[in-house]
């Protein structure tokens, strides 16, 4: 067997890491009038489907196949039951950019076929393995599906909020457990004293706050109440991270990126909440602060550290990694601000896809061959 169908995150995290550019090159060519894909979808609704159902779902499928049997004891996908899900993958980008042609019925089918039977999969491990508590990740991937949906039916503004607000809910409900866990284990290591907060009741009222929030967002839009809960949101999300000695993690930046990570989650939010109330504050930015921040900074973070952990090497950055957190940390920071001014607008647009393609194409780089080789300690 290739060592690439070895475990899911080999497949999906390369995958992830080659969407994520060759995407936005593609958006960035439409845009311009260079490039006109035979799909069924408009050029920014395109863009906006692949970037979530096209490459985070791909990391949420990695990440899910090398978590599910951690999580249950159950043996991992493999072999050709992973390669018929990886073509999956496949088969709904394809169908996606073809739909014009194939008809938008089929191409939703296919797309949709992917995150349904990673779906079915997860919940059939993790109810033979009786892990009930991880079936709330079920939960969420079941309303991803149906924002997918929602997509392919042209409810594109209620699909692209429900996407969002459902991988904002499970960066916040993982990222709440491994963040804090990581750290505590790394300063224990390093005979540090102050350690992060333990799970609380804190905690579940933070995610209820998300949750909530999300939700309203989600269902009702832009109106004054759904700010406040944005910002009550936001404000127990700054707090929840201020438990967790974040100063204290700057000397390593395999932790320190998943810090910076899960910060542009109450920073999204709070942008979310200031454009309810501040119309000259576009919700483009507070979207790109969820997506490019939150969520491909987060992505990188944990494709990276997996990846390092589960192929056998020391968890530790190297100057490669550490590159890849400030090149996607500047993508992110430039496509906020080219939002928020009129004369450089455009020219941080095109820094910030710079950097973006740049992030990925080093990852791919620098992870790809670890990816396509076996575990450097094989009898683990």
């Amino acid at each position: 067997m290739p060592a690439l169908l070895d475990r899911g995150f080999r497949p999906f995290f390369l995958l992830a890491g080659l969407w994520a550019p060759t995407a936005l090159l593609l958006w960035l060519a439409m845009r311009a009038g260079i490039l006109e894909l035979p799909t069924a979808m408009g050029p920014v609704v395109w863009h906006v489907h692949e970037m979530l159902f096209g490459f985070v779902a791909a990391a949420m499928a990695g990440f899910l196949l090398t978590a599910v049997p951690g999580w249950t004891g159950r043996p991992p996908l493999r072999g050709l039951p992973l390669a018929a899900l990886v073509a999956l993958w496949l088969a709904g980008r394809l169908a996606v950019a073809l739909s014009a042609w194939i008809g938008a019925v089929a191409a939703a089918a296919i797309d949709i076929a992917f995150l349904a039977s990673l779906a079915v999969f997860s919940a059939r491990e993790i109810m033979i393995g009786r892990n009930w508590r991880n079936l709330v990740v079920i939960a969420l991937l079941t309303i991803l599906i149906a924002a997918n949906a929602l997509f392919h039916l042209g409810q594109t503004e209620t699909a692209e909020r429900g996407a969002i607000a459902t991988i904002v809910m499970l960066i916040a409900l993982i990222g709440g457990r491994v963040v804090p866990e990581f750290t505590r284990n790394w300063l224990m290591q390093h005979g540090v004293a102050k350690l992060p907060a333990e799970r609380d009741r804190f905690d579940s009222v933070t995610m209820a706050a998300t949750v909530a929030a999300t939700l309203a967002w989600t269902l009702v839009g832009d109106h004054p109440l759904v700010g406040a809960l944005l910002g009550l949101a936001a404000i127990a999300l700054a707090a929840r991270l201020a438990r967790w000695c974040s100063l204290s993690t700057m000397s390593e930046p395999l932790l320190w990126v998943l810090h910076l990570g899960y910060l542009w989650l109450p920073l999204g939010l709070a942008l979310l909440a200031v454009s309810v109330y501040a119309p000259g504050v576009p919700q483009a930015v507070a979207l790109h602060a969820l997506t490019a921040g939150a969520m491909a900074t987060m992505i990188l973070a944990m494709m990276t550290r997996a990846t390092l952990g589960h192929t056998g090497r020391p968890l530790t950055a190297s100057r490669a990694t550490t590159a890849i957190y400030l090149l996607v940390t500047t993508a992110a920071a430039a496509r906020l601000a080219s939002g928020l001014v009129d004369e450089a607008g455009s020219l941080l647009l095109h820094g910030s896809a710079v950097a973006w393609v740049a992030a990925f194409a080093l990852f791919v780089l620098a992870y790809g061959p670890m990816m396509l080789r076996p575990r450097l300690d094989p009898a683990r």
